[in-house]
């Protein structure tokens, strides 16, 4: 039992580690690294037009997929990939960090699904 115990302690600790692994990044390094996306996605994230996405409070995991999407191909969009395509792992974790780490203003979806017209 004690070994159990002792396993699934372990385990525990580990899969937290790697989460948090994932969720790395330096906030200020972020900053000063998407200064450059701050024209369409704006500084505090809340893109004010609605064709670019508000980046503010998303999951940082999910930031980094997109970004390392963009970067490899899958995901296509002219602007995105050659934004995407100077970026290092580590400045993907740092962007991610940032826009993660702002607070979103988005109170709710509505207006912000394509096709909803309300």
């Amino acid at each position: 039992m004690k070994c159990a115990i002792t396993l699934f302690t372990a385990v525990v600790v580990l899969t937290l580690a790697s989460g948090q692994a994932l969720a790395g990044g330096n906030i200020a390094r972020g900053k000063q690294k998407a200064a450059t996306c701050f024209a369409c996605h704006g500084v505090d994230g809340n893109a004010v037009n609605p064709q670019y996405p508000r980046l503010a409070g998303q999951y940082n995991e999910y930031l980094q997929q997109a970004l390392h999407e963009y970067k490899d191909g899958r995901r296509k969009n002219p602007i995105m990939m050659g934004m995407a395509a100077a970026l290092t792992d580590q400045d993907i974790e740092d962007v991610a960090a940032y826009f993660s780490s702002l607070p979103s203003k988005l109170g709710t979806l509505q207006g912000h699904i394509q096709g909803d017209n309300k």
